[in-house]
């Protein structure tokens, strides 16, 4: 086998970073998300539901879905992670969640604008969405072997700049290209391309099968650089997984670091997920924006997640990623209490003159702390947590940081749904963010900047 340089083994794994991003971008926030939330919405006034009620429904709906798929991330994330470790072969798996991916992605083009298979769009979504993150786990696991402690801050940040990067050219592809407005043009003033129908939503609907051959052709570069390197010959069987995992967990309570950050990084990681995940739907329901719209607030968002995220991997570097991730919760908390409290016609309770632009001007500035601090927070995590593991074991250990991210996945979704339910309320709905980022943060003071390898 040819020798691979490591620079372009570095390159190749930022690469899935950039052939991934698109999922997160387009499907889970700016896209796809405030388009099935408007559909629901509309589906469910058909059953005649009041609008409030219906857009609650709608949240709701999408919340249980995201429920389900991090339960499933979570739950089969570690043992995954212990099969591959024990083996030594990554690709393989990455190969299996890659076509799930794309799969899943795909079939979201099949979206009945009239809401008529709902449930059908969820699944695919559930499909795509767990191959996008089991494979995550899988190459957050070779982030050990790119460097030292000190230079995979700077790669880590790096990445999630290079991958937002992507994501801000492909939703600006959908917007200039696809996504109709009100009026059946894109956002430049034509039709839809490829002879798509504006009147069915073909322009918006094509967003999944856009990410689907994103990801297929630029993850290329990935599959060629990178390489399974520690391959061991040793058959991966899954009770062998089962105890290596349980074993992993039962040594926990004599690693008090690793055990604070993985329990901290649940909380906070779930906040944002959370946020990510209801960011288009809040202002789809509460501020009555169209998916253009949405779109431009996402460009300026992913812009901002991709500078942000390369400054913050110097910090990182500089300072480590312990204060760096304190800081990004702290701003992070702030935006969230900001957007509870604002609506298209009251902002902290005074009420707003109809027509009233401010809102609009001020998510738009939630926007860009929520793209640029959450980039951060994601990649400063990921350096952090390889200050806590060995390469040895990253896949593994990398497991267990998934499911500390996805075995309480269904948090935020849920407490967002209770809420949701429980208020009437699409804005108050996400008021439970606030508080897991809180005690994350409160968590994190038990965790050891310089990490734990042992």
């Amino acid at each position: 086998m040819t020798q691979i340089s490591m620079r372009k083994r570095i390159w190749g794994w930022w690469a899935f970073d950039w052939a991934s991003q698109p999922y997160h971008t387009l499907l889970v926030t700016f896209v796809f998300a405030p388009f099935f939330a408007a559909v629901a919405t509309d589906h469910y006034l058909t059953q005649g539901l009041a609008e409030e009620a219906a857009k609650a429904q709608a949240q709701t709906v999408w919340s249980m879905c995201l429920t389900i798929t991090g339960l499933l991330i979570g739950l089969g994330g570690p043992f995954l992670g212990a099969l591959a470790d024990i083996s030594g072969r990554k690709l393989p798996w990455i190969m299996v969640f890659s076509l799930m991916f794309i799969i899943g992605a795909w079939g979201l083009w099949f979206m009945d604008p009239g809401g008529a298979n709902l449930w059908w769009m969820l699944i695919s979504f559930g499909v795509g969405f767990i191959g996008a993150e089991f494979a995550l786990i899988f190459v957050n696991a070779q982030l050990p072997s790119l460097g030292s402690k000190e230079d995979v801050g700077t790669i880590s940040g790096t990445g999630f700049a290079i991958g937002y990067l992507g994501g801000v050219i492909a939703l600006f592809l959908m917007l200039t290209l696809f996504v109709e407005q009100a009026d059946g043009k894109t956002l430049i003033g034509i039709d839809p391309i490829l002879g798509l129908d504006a009147a069915l939503r073909e322009g918006t609907r094509a967003a999944g099968p856009l990410t689907a051959i994103w990801f297929a052709v630029f993850i290329i570069p990935y599959f060629r650089w990178v390489h399974d390197d520690a391959i061991t010959g040793t058959r991966g069987r899954f009770r062998d997984a089962i105890r290596s995992v349980g074993r992993a967990i039962a040594n926990l309570r004599h690693r008090a670091s690793l055990t604070g950050y993985l329990i901290s990084s649940m909380l906070y990681r779930d906040a944002l997920n959370g946020l990510y995940a209801f960011g288009g739907i809040y202002a789809r329901l509460v501020l009555g924006w169209e998916i253009t719209l949405i779109g431009i607030f996402g460009i300026i968002a992913v812009i901002s997640s991709a500078l942000f995220s390369w400054l913050g991997g110097l910090a990182d570097r500089r300072f480590g990623p312990k204060p760096v991730i304190t800081l990004s919760i702290l701003v992070l908390t702030a935006v969230c209490f900001l957007v509870v409290n604002m609506s298209r016609d009251q902002f902290f309770g005074v009420t707003l003159a109809a027509g009233s632009g401010l809102p609009d001007t001020v998510f738009f500035a939630c926007g860009v702390l929520i793209g640029g601090f959450g980039g951060i927070l994601q990649a400063a995590s990921r350096s952090l947590m390889v200050r806590h593991t060995t390469p040895e074991t990253a896949t593994e250990a990398f497991g267990l940081y998934g499911l500390s991210g996805r075995a309480t996945a269904f948090l935020a979704p849920a407490l967002i749904g209770i809420a949701t339910t429980l208020t009437g309320s699409a804005r108050l709905g996400i008021a439970p963010v606030i508080f897991l980022f809180i005690i994350g943060l409160i968590v994190l003071r038990w965790v050891n900047a310089e990490g734990d390898q042992s």
